[in-house]
């Protein structure tokens, strides 16, 4: 699992690119920390290259969420494959996330 944080249009995006699956998922929270810590910011998570994601790694996603929702900022999912969408799809997170 890769992950690189960059500041794209304004945007603090985290793009991820691999499997987050539970053995990455405390390495991807501690490279997403500056995301964690950006209150009132846009914010995105980039998935174009995100293989899979685990209970675990979705974990990430909507603690980023409910910061984002708290402080005033926003976090969108940005280039889902088929199947992270159908994970969304099929856990409700559609409803939640801006795809």
């Amino acid at each position: 699992m890769k992950v690189e944080v960059k500041e794209i249009d304004g945007v603090l995006t985290g793009i991820l690119n691999g499997r987050l699956d539970t053995a990455a998922s405390e390495k991807c929270r501690e490279e997403l920390k500056e995301l964690f810590s950006a209150e009132g910011r846009a914010l995105a998570l980039d998935c174009k290259d995100l293989e899979f994601i685990s209970s675990s790694g979705l974990r990430i996603f909507l603690e980023l969420l409910k910061i984002a929702t708290r402080t005033g900022g926003s976090l969108k999912v940005l280039n889902p494959n088929d199947d992270v969408r159908n994970i969304f799809n099929l856990i409700g997170f559609a409803k939640r996330f801006s795809l």
